[in-house]
């Protein structure tokens, strides 16, 4: 149901996008075929609790029923009722996160244990997808109040999961092994109206990943297959890849995919794309190998050309509007330099003179892997200006080196980097006058559950 999108792999280039968009899982979605009529979980449900289950039992609560007739619309819970469940939620992560392993150790037993089926499905290492559920449950919590922001967020695990190739029919499955698992470690809280939140909850966001699977199944594949054309190691760790996908694909500059490797099946990874959309088709990533990352340390140290890796669908907020004239103002730490290339080179294409300012920082000047293209770019257009950022300690204070410029109140800020940096990046930007809606950066939630 929920993904983490990977940037500790590649703090941004190959690594991700911005505010709540998704990567690996817990559980993953693949709706009916193009045509048909997929399974939608509020449909799945009997009335909420209360018909011959208990907390904690072994009676399902998400029976698979085939729906009479798809309606359009996501049914939301009323602004009363909403309010309502989000404080019952909250309550219950709050009970269950000192003992969180033990939470979603549970969880998955019990998934595996009722639906062997489905084992197959996840990666044989389980140990970085339990944190994932974990925190991609608290990122669900705190948005559960906030409808838009959570349906988009949503959406977009749903249009990602197709590339599992689960189907509808394994979310009643999911749900009921999360419920099981909530109520036997929440037992300090959890009563029939806290399960009746949880499950209207459930019923709601599983519905919006269905539907959203379901749709792109008609415009587009679960999945690219992409040959690997050059492979550069700009550093030992730091590698700049550059793949030919099978067929069209079509993503906006500061979008972020997925990478699966023929080296780890069923790990996959999210990068940033670090250049804008080519006539050509080809598609560049950068990757730093980290230790014991799976994904990453394959890319860098093992890819050659002619090597063929899968990709997921695009997605991601962090573009640029172009509808206004605003200028950029954008920090990469590291290799979060690759969406940030990717958005000049954006802004360059549209042939449209409006400021950008990047700051591209690194602890050491062997890290600034890519400032001889940024410079180059910056020569062939006079409204880009690169600023180098190197601390002598070792330390990314790329937030403090954007206080000594400005004024910035004319700008909109991108943000890609380690969490720490994002952290620190969007105090000192609200701090000289950008207001926050102007912020774009990668989630630093998403960050923070990253694997390799």
């Amino acid at each position: 149901m929920f993904e983490a999108r990977h940037t500790m792999d590649a703090p941004t280039s190959m690594s991700a996008g911005n505010g709540l968009s998704g990567g690996d899982n817990w559980f993953t979605p693949r709706t009916e075929p193009p045509g048909g009529d997929p399974v939608r979980t509020g449909e799945l449900l009997p009335a909420v609790w209360g018909q011959g289950a208990s907390p904690g039992s072994d009676v399902s609560l998400f029976e698979r029923r085939v729906p009479e007739q798809r309606s359009a619309g996501l049914a939301l819970p009323s602004a009363a009722q909403g309010s309502s469940d989000a404080a019952l939620i909250r309550r219950t992560m709050g009970a269950i996160a000192p003992i969180a392993d033990e939470v979603t150790s549970y969880f998955y037993a019990l998934l595996f244990v009722r639906h062997p089926d489905l084992r197959s499905m996840f990666p044989v290492a389980m140990d970085v997808q339990r944190d994932r559920l974990f925190k991609a449950l608290l990122t669900a919590a705190e948005h559960i109040d906030n409808p838009p922001v959570l349906v988009d967020y949503l959406r977009n695990l749903g249009r990602g999961h197709r590339k599992y190739g689960t189907r509808a029919e394994h979310y009643p499955a999911v749900g009921e092994c999360l419920i099981g698992a909530l109520s036997k470690y929440a037992h300090g809280v959890w009563n029939a109206e806290t399960q009746a939140a949880w499950v209207r909850t459930y019923t709601t966001m599983s519905q919006a990943m269905i539907d959203a699977a379901a749709a792109d199944e008609l415009r587009a594949p679960a999945w690219w297959h992409a040959e690997i054309v050059t492979h550069e190691l700009r550093t030992r760790d730091v590698a700049v890849i550059t793949v030919r996908p099978d067929q069209p694909y079509a993503f906006l500059a500061g979008q972020y995919t997925s990478i699966e490797t023929s080296w780890w099946p069923r790990v996959w990874r999210h990068y940033s794309f670090a250049c804008a959309p080519r006539s050509d088709g080809l598609l560049t990533f950068h990757v730093k190998a980290v230790p014991a990352g799976w994904v990453s340390n394959a890319l860098v140290h093992r890819a050659r050309p002619g090597d063929v890796i899968r990709l997921g669908p695009p997605t991601g907020s962090m573009t640029v509007d172009h509808s206004t004239d605003s200028g950029l103002l954008c920090l990469g730490g590291g290799t979060g330099i690759a969406p940030i290339k990717a958005l000049v080179e954006d802004v360059a294409e549209r042939g449209v003179r409006r400021p950008v300012e990047v700051f591209y920082g690194a602890r050491t000047d062997h890290e600034l892997y890519d400032l001889d293209t940024m410079l180059q770019l910056q020569q062939s257009h006079p409204w880009l200006s690169v600023r180098p950022v190197v601390d002598g300690q070792g330390l990314l204070r790329l937030p403090d080196a954007v206080r000594g410029h400005g004024p910035w109140n004319r700008y909109d800020a991108y943000l890609s980097g380690p969490p720490g940096m994002i952290r620190s990046g969007i105090h000192a930007l609200r701090d000289v006058g950008i207001p926050r809606e102007r912020i774009r950066h990668d989630s630093v939630e998403e960050l923070l559950v990253a694997g390799g």
